[in-house]
């Protein structure tokens, strides 16, 4: 068996070299939170707040094996007043991936590179929200991998629906 100036082993039919992935950096790609009906709201709360909230992921190529994983996150808090509060942020994560096969790319930058960062997430949304005066919003854990095959379902059905 032949040897690498590595040490590893070069055999043919040998197992793939096992994917290596590492945590480079993550921050706030972009940071928004308005809060345009706070003094309407301090005189009269209102009805309760109906509050939307909406997911998206993206990923990049940046340079070589430097890959960016991005969370969009908006939610919107509204009642009776109007609008409560606005929070967009874009959340994102850069990750060194090695020896990864090309078909396992995507699914590991939609799904696993989103869990990895959402902790951090939810933290910036929660504290974000405090800091704008109204109770901290607590996001579930969200199930990226199901977004993931969502979206892969809607490509599949969109072809379709315009052939």
């Amino acid at each position: 068996m032949a040897e690498k100036a590595n040490g590893k082993s070069e055999t043919p039919g040998a197992a793939p070299a096992p994917i290596q992935v590492k945590i480079l950096s993550q921050y706030i790609k972009d940071l928004s939170f308005e809060n345009p009906n706070i003094r309407k709201l301090m005189a009269s709360p209102g009805d309760q707040p109906n509050l939307k909230v909406e997911v998206n992921v993206n990923a990049e190529r940046i340079d070589g094996d430097i890959y960016e994983s991005a969370i969009e996150f908006k939610a919107i808090a509204s009642n009776n007043i109007g609008t409560i509060y606005v929070l967009e942020t874009v959340y994102a994560g850069l990750f060194k991936i090695e020896s990864i096969p090309e078909q396992a790319l995507e699914p590991f930058l939609l799904i696993s590179g989103p869990t990895t960062i959402f902790p951090f997430l939810r933290r910036l949304v929660a504290d974000v929200t405090r800091e704008g005066g109204y109770p901290p919003l607590m996001l579930d854990p969200i199930d990226f991998a199901q977004l993931y095959m969502r979206r892969q379902q809607e490509l599949k059905v969109a072809p379709a629906a315009t052939a």
